[in-house]
């Protein structure tokens, strides 16, 4: 059945916020976890056109998006939120993750071996990270959103702050402008960036198929990662697309989502 017959339905509770894209299928459903100051809405496109063979299942992670708020922002527990998911939604599912994404469903597949069938991890490897993103939150913090009434107007004031074009208007997503809000817990993700740019050491490795898919010109996984990846993963196969950076998924979605069915229906 196609796409076009499903409306995404999005849950709210206790557990993270989900976007459901389409209805099951006979094939494994597929769980998506956004990186850092995203959220599931910017994975919309993405999603749904995958959900013409498979349900997807879209998550706001964390202090992020309309997901509980919490002090804490460690690996283990953002594996724990989505083990949650997937518990209420069979047991099983394929995973896809995006950079801090990416980390928290490698620790899932670790400490939670049994929730994962296949794993695609976006540009990021199971390592310690030196660059902070925290620039980008005093860049957020700095804007007076009791002026804003547009997103243009936000975008305008966070290029101000030195924010680079194409990260402007994936930041303003998660404004809600009604209340004047960031959708984002700005303050505990700054108090947990350590965490966030570190990776848990353990001696854990999960055998399953996992795909570790990269952009070209992206420097977060390099040729030196390979050996703590294999580790962790030893059925880890690696891929590039051309001319794509860290935001793979946004700046190159067809070919994204190309590579990313063939792995899972292989």
């Amino acid at each position: 059945m196609g796409v076009a017959s499903f409306r995404p339905r999005v849950y709210q509770g206790s557990m993270l916020n989900t976007i459901i894209h389409g209805a099951a299928t006979s094939k494994p459903p597929l769980l998506i976890a956004h990186g850092l100051y995203g959220s599931a809405r910017n994975w919309g496109v993405i999603a749904k056109r995958l959900s013409d063979e498979r349900q997807v299942i879209a998550v706001d992670m964390r202090n992020h998006g309309d997901s509980p708020r919490a002090d804490s922002h460690t690996y283990p527990e953002l594996a724990a939120d989505l083990a949650a998911v997937i518990a209420a939604h069979g047991g099983q599912m394929d995973v896809i993750g995006h950079s801090m994404g990416g980390k928290a469903a490698m620790m899932l597949a670790l400490n939670h071996a049994q929730a994962v069938r296949k794993l695609v991890v976006a540009d990021i490897a199971p390592v310690a990270y030196g660059h902070t993103q925290i620039q980008y939150i005093h860049a957020m913090k700095s804007l007076d959103l009791a002026r804003i009434e547009r997103r243009p107007e936000a975008a305008a004031q966070l290029a101000e702050a030195g924010v680079e074009p194409a990260l402007q208007s994936f930041f303003t997503q998660s404004l809600d402008l009604p209340n004047k809000r960031w959708k984002l817990n700005l303050d505990a993700l700054a108090d947990q960036m350590p965490n966030i740019m570190s990776f848990p050491q353990a001696d854990a490795a999960w055998d399953g198929p996992t795909l570790f898919l990269s952009g070209s010109a992206s420097d977060y996984v390099l040729p030196e990662h390979r050996e703590e990846i294999r580790a962790r993963f030893p059925n880890a196969r690696f891929a590039k697309l051309p001319g794509a950076g860290h935001w793979l998924h946004a700046e190159k979605p067809r070919e994204f989502e190309a590579a990313a069915r063939v792995f899972l229906n292989a």
